[in-house]
């Protein structure tokens, strides 16, 4: 049971049975559950050939350690979408779209870090970039917040971010920032052509060699008191300018 995954919600385990119904050994549900929801789920979950097993909500809480569940648990193989930065370059051109991507350095809260991928699939990013050693995996919490968007969008925790980088600029990806610091705002940027953003922790945001290898530094214009937005919300600020410049 170590090396599977455990989704819990009803979001992050349908969004599963869309996707990969193959990828799910089992799914528990709280055999004192005989709503609608619940019904329709369990067939759902039975229309794809998924085991259901009826469990006391205590065997819920236990497996999904303390993530709200909504008396559903799944127990399922991981699923990669994508693994290779240049393979995905090359299906998106071959596909005739423009790259858009979501960097993240530093995010470590799994919360924040399910907020921007759900964000993320609503904008038609093509995957999130994280580094392995500053990052928070696709762990049950982050599955749950996501509410299904760790199962379409692909999150890449790569060993080298600057290297990654770098690799993007070198297949013609502009690669912008965001910076308290920087002159220029996110509304001078071009955001029609291959982009990435690239957002760092709240408080400490970006790292040195991550800040010097974007080719361009932006802030989002503050006119209230506080200081800086939730990483999560900058994201959805920064991927939203490029929908409009795009979709307009």
């Amino acid at each position: 049971m170590s090396s599977l995954q455990v989704l819990a919600g009803f979001h992050a385990v349908v969004a599963r049975l869309r996707h990969a119904p193959a990828s799910i050994k089992e799914i528990y549900v709280e055999a004192s559950r005989r709503d609608k929801r619940m019904q329709t789920f369990i067939q759902q979950a039975q229309t794809a050939n998924v085991k259901v097993l009826p469990v006391a909500a205590e065997r819920l809480d236990g497996l999904s350690k303390g993530t709200r569940h909504q008396g559903v648990v799944a127990l399922a193989e991981e699923h990669q979408l994508a693994v290779d930065i240049d393979e995905l370059l090359d299906d998106l051109e071959a596909a005739g779209k423009v790259p858009f991507f979501l960097v993240l350095d530093g995010v470590t809260d799994p919360h924040n870090l399910g907020a921007c991928l759900r964000t993320a699939d609503a904008a038609g990013v093509h995957a999130v970039i994280a580094p392995k050693d500053r990052a928070v995996g696709l762990n049950t919490t982050v599955q749950r917040v996501a509410c299904g968007a760790a199962d379409t969008v692909p999150y890449l925790m790569v060993t080298n971010l600057a290297r990654t980088l770098r690799q993007l600029k070198d297949r013609d990806v502009w690669v912008v920032g965001t910076d308290d610091q920087a002159s220029g705002t996110l509304y001078t940027v071009d955001a029609r052509r291959p982009m990435a953003w690239v957002m760092g922790a709240e408080g400490e945001g970006m790292r040195r060699l991550t800040r010097e290898t974007c080719d361009e530094l932006v802030t989002i214009p503050m006119q209230g008191s506080v200081e800086s937005l939730n990483v999560s919300v900058a994201s959805a600020v920064c991927l939203y300018e490029t929908v409009r410049q795009r979709v307009g």
